[in-house]
């Protein structure tokens, strides 16, 4: 199996859960039990995840590429319902692929697994940018899971604009000293927010060596790496890009009601909101003032996107779906509350 430093544990101070009291206090949120969880696959590759909450999770999250489950963090806390927020395959402490493949396809059943394994389905299944196009394809292979979904700034048409060519660039560092100068690079990348939100999004997204020194966890990072190094011209047999056309057939094949958030200065301009609404007239967009990694600057009005659909879901066998509607929440300002930033490693699907 490839190496697969992303499964190592990392030698560090804190604990991953050690800034969730910081963030609940400048919410105002409960502090909710929290636990890493493991499932060893049939190939042999661990799946990871973080439970936040008593009882079954009713809502899973799914966190774009780069990233890794403590994105959704602050979300949960302004939820405060059980969530389960997946580790995607070659992120956080979930291992990393042999063939370095990422599509959506390709990623679904391992969620579909851990959905199977940690709730009782169906589930109001949430995704960001990479994230929301694998429970695209969750939902279009097990309708049986799935309560809802919603697609946090992503459909299958959204460009991204030129932050990928940037985060690449980013990347051709991957091996650092000390996690401060991690955040050091990302501050100069302009990436993160306030120095203390920058050291945990580096914190949850690094790892300590053996031999001291720091590097990510995701195969986003040599991946972007190799790339840097390759030719111009893509070689022959060359990973498939992650986003492609098959999302729109797997949404179309989705039978749950579909909510698109979409940030104002995200991936999904307004054309390619337009598109969505067309292809998937039954669907909700709703607009949100911020920037790709909603997650992370406007927490609680998605939240209370969440909520309004897992409210929904509960009546959903007793009101059939063509007459369902979603009572959206007031539209609060998206101001990140105190220490609410964007990951300092933001998505690149």
């Amino acid at each position: 199996m490839t190496e697969n430093p992303a499964a190592a544990p990392a030698a560090d101070a804190r604990d991953e859960f050690s800034y969730l009291p910081g963030q609940a206090e400048r919410l105002g949120a409960a502090l909710p039990p929290a636990r890493r969880l493991h499932l060893e696959l049939s190939d042999g590759r661990t799946l990871s995840a973080v439970r936040l909450g008593n009882g079954s999770p009713r809502v899973v999250l799914l966190h774009g590429a780069g990233l890794n489950a403590h994105t959704w963090d602050t979300t949960a806390l302004a939820l405060g319902a059980p969530v389960l927020a997946l580790d995607l395959p070659g992120h956080g402490d979930s291992s990393w692929r042999d063939d370095a493949d990422y599509r959506p396809r390709t990623l679904a059943p391992d969620v579909i697994r851990a959905i199977e394994e940690w709730t009782d389905a169906p589930v109001v299944l949430v995704g960001h940018s990479l994230g929301g196009l694998t429970a695209a394809a969750v939902a279009a292979q097990r309708g049986d899971l799935v309560a809802a979904l919603e697609l946090v700034d992503i459909t299958p048409g959204a460009a991204g604009g030129s932050g990928s060519a940037e985060l690449r660039r980013f990347y051709e560092e991957t091996v650092f000293d000390s996690r401060e100068a991690v955040v050091e690079r990302a501050t100069a990348f302009g990436l993160g927010g306030a120095p203390e939100d920058t050291r945990r999004g580096v914190f949850h997204n690094t790892r300590v060596r053996e031999d001291g020194r720091v590097e990510w966890k995701h195969h986003f990072a040599r991946l972007a790496q190799q790339a840097l190094a390759a030719p111009a011209e893509p070689a022959a047999g060359a990973t498939a890009p992650l986003v492609d056309r098959s999302g729109w057939d797997d949404l179309a094949a989705v039978a749950a009601p579909v909510t698109l958030v979409r940030g104002t200065r995200g991936f999904v301009d307004e054309a390619a909101a337009d598109d969505f609404a067309r292809r998937l007239p039954a669907a909700t967009v709703v607009t949100l003032d911020a920037p790709h990694n909603v997650q992370e600057v406007a927490p609680v009005p998605l939240a209370a996107l969440i909520a309004a659909r897992l409210n929904a879901s509960d009546t959903a066998q007793r009101v059939p779906y063509a007459t369902q509607a979603l009572r959206l929440p007031p539209n609060p300002a998206a101001a990140a509350p105190e220490g609410a930033a964007p990951d300092p490693n933001a998505d690149t699907p």
